[in-house]
């Protein structure tokens, strides 16, 4: 599962690492969460940004239970589940970030949270997938999920499923409408543990109010209460 990222950069930053253009403002973002609105880049528009809404619309989003089957799909079964085929087929995209949220399970009542990042804090991307829909009131909007995989050897150490990631090269294979089926499907691998770090970070990340900077610098490990922890 992938529930929380970080897109801790500027407008000119994003711009330059995806070459792609960006025609609202953006400020940083440190703890992003499911209905909030986004930038994303589709395989329909590769040249610009494009700002979707995470799983589910704010409106809907405040049926946790409903919201939260709604931010993640199996990269593993997404070309064969009738609510994602379509999608695979012509609605792909990447999401971009800077780092990526879990929190380790300790016991029935302890969750511990960590960052999980590229060694020098680069720009990358998570592969996703997007819909369009229209509202009750006749309002178009769009919506997208992040594609999941079995984590690498880091992330296994905290949970059982990674975001797919992916390099520059590889998003460029996962926007192009040529792309084969079974090419898009090889890209849906976990990310290699060697380029990446993780560390326990402060638990005031827990709140999706909290957005700010100090969220993704590391902390001494604490728990979901903000206890201190021997375990890392």
């Amino acid at each position: 599962m992938c529930g929380r990222y970080s897109l801790g950069k500027s407008k000119k930053e994003l711009e330059e690492r995806f070459q792609a253009e960006m025609l609202t403002e953006f400020n940083p973002r440190y703890n992003i969460a499911p209905t909030q609105l986004l930038p994303v880049i589709t395989s329909q528009s590769p040249k610009g940004f494009s700002f979707f809404y995470w799983g589910i619309t704010p409106d809907f989003g405040k049926n946790k239970p409903v919201a939260q089957k709604l931010i993640n799909a199996k990269a593993e079964t997404v070309d064969q589940k009738i609510s994602f085929k379509t999608s695979f087929k012509t609605r792909r995209c990447i999401i971009p970030a800077d780092g990526f949220y879990e929190w380790k399970r300790l016991g029935k009542k302890t969750k511990i949270p960590y960052r999980f990042t590229m060694e020098d804090n680069r720009l990358f991307s998570f592969a996703g997938i997007w819909e369009e829909y229209e509202t009750v009131n006749g309002e178009v909007q769009h919506t997208f999920l992040i594609l999941t995989t079995s984590p690498n050897p880091t992330v296994a150490q905290v949970h059982d499923r990674m975001p797919v990631i992916f390099d520059q090269t590889q998003e460029k294979k996962w926007l192009d409408n040529y792309t084969s089926p079974e090419e898009l499907k090889g890209l849906l691998q976990p990310y290699p543990q060697d380029k990446m770090v993780s560390f326990t970070v402060s638990p005031s990340v827990n709140s999706v109010q909290n957005d700010y900077a100090s969220l993704t610098k590391k902390a001494s490990p604490a728990d979901q209460h903000g206890n201190y922890t021997l375990f890392g």
